[in-house]
């Protein structure tokens, strides 16, 4: 059960107000993670994970980032994540049992793994592996979203948010081990 309820619109200051409006006036969803963060809305903009992600996918396509993200909120085991991240990749008509990872998506899920389980000791090799691929902006860049996707696992588990409804039925149990 989620440690902050659900903020309702007329809980949120104006800036969140104004934020609240926008999205719908747009269409856009409200995750509970979006909605527990608009309770303040300077945590919700240094929490902002959807401009930096999309700065990888020109790097390296939806796939790609997709399977790199759920590699690290797999990794963290944060549910919230891991099941949005495995809706995206199941969007991609993507089936756990049929698909093979691009040398690519295999460097980059070991990569989110690394910096996970130990950032301080990434093997040498895969940073020679990344080097080969990617420049060093597009490593920043790649860097940046990992460590936003692990601040995004951490808020979720340290607050306890709730499931979205709308990934109830997501049902991917991907080993994403290299194929």
């Amino acid at each position: 059960m989620a440690i902050i309820s659900l903020a309702k619109r007329d809980d949120l200051d104006e800036d969140g107000k104004q934020f609240f409006d926008e999205r719908l006036r747009k269409g856009k969803r409200i995750t509970n993670m979006t909605n527990t963060l608009m309770r303040s809305m300077k945590s919700f903009y240094a929490m902002e994970f959807y401009p930096i992600r999309d700065e990888m996918i020109k790097i390296v396509g939806n796939r790609a980032t997709y399977f790199y993200c759920y590699a690290i909120s797999a990794q963290t085991d944060c549910l919230v994540c891991s099941t949005y991240h495995a809706k995206l990749l199941r969007d991609l008509n993507i089936r756990p049992d049929e698909f093979k990872n691009t040398e690519i998506e295999k460097i980059l899920i070991a990569y989110g793994r690394a910096i996970v389980d130990d950032a301080n000791n990434v093997p040498e090799k895969l940073y020679v592996q990344l080097k080969d691929i990617f420049t060093d902006k597009e490593l920043v860049i790649i860097t940046t979203v990992g460590c936003k996707m692990i601040a995004s696992n951490l808020f979720n588990q340290a607050l306890k948010v709730d499931l979205d409804e709308y990934l109830y039925d997501v049902d991917f149990k991907a080993d994403l081990q290299t194929k």
